[in-house]
């Protein structure tokens, strides 16, 4: 009897599941995913444009919402719409060009953080009351944290700090498990803004320092965001998926 209620609470069919940043790369691999093993999805993203265009790639029965997540009455009103939800994924993110310390404007880093670290927050405090017990909360993060590259001391600063509320809320808002996925080089459309020849150059690069020889897909950390929504004795945990590139010699 044991075993079949764990087989049946690790389903995702009828389950939903907000997807902050869900419009795009990882966060629509996410969706579609889940969406296709039954779960009842609801996209977020900063841009109705964004949104709409992600759902037609999406299943039908697919929901979304557009939202500022620096904007706590936008985030408020947002979640107050989406009702409750048994699993939050978080894999919203702003742009990063790396800069050195030195050459840094105080006043525009202050803000660099202000999507994937505070936005983060900000719908975590207000999803909290809408999440259900045996429910979830999934936060991207990064191995720059780990292995930091120069000019990119904000952003490991940002993946550390991500990491630490992970372990801190999981603590607090128990039994609601809190988790991250650690991701290594992933080819996403973000990606789509370099240039062509510099892009492959850059991807070869980043996937000769992995033991498996590849830069990561989406679909590589849809299926790691699955694995920390189902699996209900996991909290507390960040999960790498990085192809072994913290193994290798930087």
């Amino acid at each position: 009897m044991r075993h079949r209620v764990a087989e049946d609470h690790m389903s995702l069919n009828g389950q939903r599941i907000l997807l902050v940043g869900g419009s795009s790369g990882m966060g629509l691999a996410t969706a579609r995913t889940a969406a296709l093993e039954g779960a009842r999805v609801t996209i977020a993203s900063s841009r109705q444009d964004r949104v709409d265009a992600a759902l037609r790639e999406l299943p039908d029965g697919c929901a979304g919402i557009a939202v500022d997540v620096r904007d706590e009455t936008q985030v408020a009103n947002a979640l107050e719409r989406v009702g409750a939800i048994d699993h939050l994924v978080f894999t919203a993110g702003d742009s990063f060009t790396p800069r050195r310390l030195a050459e840094l404007d105080l006043a525009a880093a202050q803000g660099m953080l202000a999507v994937r670290f505070w936005g983060a927050v900000t719908v975590i405090k207000h999803a909290i009351t809408r999440l259900r017990p045996t429910g979830s909360i999934t936060l991207m993060t990064g191995t720059v944290g780990q292995r930091p590259v120069s000019g990119a001391a904000l952003a490991a600063a940002g993946a550390g700090a991500a990491e630490a509320l992970v372990k801190g809320l999981a603590v607090e808002l128990a039994p609601v498990r809190v988790n991250a996925v650690r991701a290594g080089a992933i080819r996403t459309p973000m990606w789509d803004r370099v240039p062509e020849p510099q892009r492959d150059a850059i991807l070869a690069r980043l996937a000769q320092n992995t033991l498996v020889g590849s830069v990561g897909e989406p679909e590589h950390i849809a299926m790691a965001h699955l694995y920390l929504m189902r699996n209900d004795y996991v909290t507390g945990t960040v999960l790498d998926v990085n192809g072994g590139s913290l193994l290798t010699a930087a």
